[in-house]
């Protein structure tokens, strides 16, 4: 079983617990009773690199990152420093996240927000729209293609943008096939928890300009940033860098501003 398979077994499990204290039905109203999702596309596609910035505490290849006992606070932070959305973790089990933080960020924020978790179920988006989601993550290779064009479906119906993950060109082929509109390259290998950033530049033009491009993982500089960007990145989605910073404001800044 590879970690990726053990991450999906927990999330799962977690997720029969909630589907037993809030009835699908239940979610769906509450779903509904929320402000209607933002619009994101629009900026990630301006000129300059767009940045999200994750809250996240843990990893598991890394462990503990930051206590981030206000997520609200950090959020703001990166709203300040100029990102143009904000992923937060809601995973428990690996990475110390929770629909709480998600509700308490977007509390906090009007930027975009990403439900970054790892969705197999429509219940999921369900939760994540009704905690303030405008935006979730979609791995291709947690998804048959079924699945895949599926929660894509469901998400564009209740307003939201799917940010795609890929690994290799042919989930991203996987992925320009179901009409994904953002199309994510992970540098970590899910099977193995290996950080390589020549893996966005091998499959960036893969997706060639059918898709905003987003660059995620192992980007623990400025210079890192400015690698993924000039091998065709729109946008990077940074966490373990912005965590363990001092100023998450102004390290946001510093990565908008590499052109």
């Amino acid at each position: 079983m590879t970690v990726l398979d053990e991450i999906i077994a927990g999330v799962v499990e977690d997720l029969a617990d909630r589907r037993a204290a809030h009835s699908f039905d239940e979610v769906a109203a509450a779903a509904e009773a929320v402000a209607p999702p933002l619009p994101v596309l629009p900026s990630l596609r301006a000129d300059g690199l767009s940045v999200i910035a994750e809250v996240k505490r843990s990893s598991p290849s890394k462990g503990a990152l930051a206590t981030i006992e206000d997520p609200a606070a950090l959020a703001r932070a990166y709203e300040a420093g100029g990102a143009a959305a904000i992923s937060v973790l809601t995973e428990q089990r690996r990475f110390g996240g929770s629909l709480d933080d998600l509700r308490a960020v977007r509390a906090a924020t009007s930027t975009p927000l990403l439900r970054k978790d790892f969705i197999v179920d429509s219940y999921q988006l369900l939760e994540a729209r009704a905690a303030g989601a405008d935006l979730v993550l979609l791995i291709v290779a947690a998804l048959d293609d079924a699945e895949l064009a599926r929660l894509l479906a469901e998400t564009g119906a209740l307003g939201m943008t799917a940010l795609v993950e890929t690994h290799t060109v042919a989930e991203v082929q996987r992925a320009l096939a179901v009409g994904a509109e953002l199309i994510g390259v992970n540098n970590r290998d899910l099977k193995t928890l290996e950080v390589d950033l020549s893996h966005f530049e091998q499959m960036v033009s893969a997706i060639g300009d059918e898709a905003v491009k987003v660059a995620e993982s192992g980007i623990l500089s400025a210079q890192d940033a400015a690698r993924m960007r000039n091998a065709g990145a729109d946008v990077i989605l940074v966490g373990e860098l912005l965590v363990r910073h001092g100023d998450p404001r102004a390290a946001v800044a510093a990565l908008r501003s590499l052109a």
